[in-house]
């Protein structure tokens, strides 16, 4: 079995990384606002940490799948009970992590964020989300598998669709963080 370090992974990599389960980073073929090697991480990004603003102005993270469609990143959430909606109602100045290797199985590995400012879309919670669907199923087909059973589970799929739009980007270039970041301001590009 291979280790991290020969899949290219940082030496921080769980030993039970294995190549099965790195996603090589590609560029994108339509251009869009973020870097190509962000956007590429974000294609390969299972998870991502949603930062946002909470009571008391305290950063408030959690773990969300990211989607990408070339301008601005997507992810859903359960409307039930959300802080995190609330949160970013309050204020929506967010920013999103890329920084696990295990939630980005991307080869080469890097680590990311984006600082962006953030729009709760929940209109119809029952629909307005299948818009990103066929981003989410890209990136995730079984959720196909959960379509299909959503009245068993109706709850999970009153969602509402977070959209950011990127602002500024920072950008460590094989996950190393004891360098300082590349950073692109991407005010005015959308």
């Amino acid at each position: 079995m291979p280790t991290p370090r020969s899949l290219g992974a940082p030496p921080d990599a769980p030993s039970w990384a294995t190549e099965r389960r790195c996603r090589s980073v590609q560029a994108v073929t339509t251009p869009g606002v973020l870097p190509e090697p962000v956007a590429a991480l974000l294609d390969a990004a299972l998870v991502a940490e949603l930062t946002v603003v909470g009571s008391g102005g305290r950063p408030v993270s959690y773990p969300l799948i990211p989607l990408y469609d070339g301008q601005r990143i997507y992810m859903t959430s359960s409307a039930l009970f959300s802080r995190k909606l609330r949160h970013i109602k309050a204020n929506p100045q967010v920013s999103v992590a890329l920084t696990d290797p295990v939630g980005v199985p991307a080869r080469p590995f890097a680590r990311a964020t984006v600082q962006g400012d953030a729009t709760v879309h929940d209109g119809d919670m029952h629909t307005d989300w299948e818009r990103v669907l066929p981003l989410w199923r890209a990136k995730e087909p079984v959720i196909d598998k959960f379509v299909k059973m959503r009245f068993g589970i109706p709850l999970f799929f009153e969602r509402s669709v977070i959209e950011i739009e990127p602002v500024r980007v920072f950008y460590w270039e094989g996950g190393r963080t004891e360098s300082a970041p590349q950073v692109f301001d991407l005010v005015g590009s959308t």
